[in-house]
């Protein structure tokens, strides 16, 4: 199993950081909490979010997982 690789995101003030997962989806998590949930993208989505917030139209996603967390 391949181990995910944590990396703060440049624009987040050091607060999010992004993964790349082995199945190809992105996870993120707050780099203040790394023991907290993590959303969880799949490769789909986290092109959907990205696309989204450069357009500034993220209320269009599908809905996402958090790991950790019961919904």
């Amino acid at each position: 199993m391949l181990m995910e690789i944590w990396v703060t995101a440049s624009e987040s003030g050091g607060c999010v950081e992004v993964a790349r997962a082995a199945d190809g989806g992105v996870r993120v998590r707050n780099s203040r909490d790394r023991e907290g949930p993590v959303l969880v993208f799949t490769s789909a989505e986290w092109r959907d979010f990205v696309n989204g917030v450069r357009r500034r139209r993220v209320f269009d996603l599908p809905e996402w997982h958090v790991s950790g967390v019961e919904a």
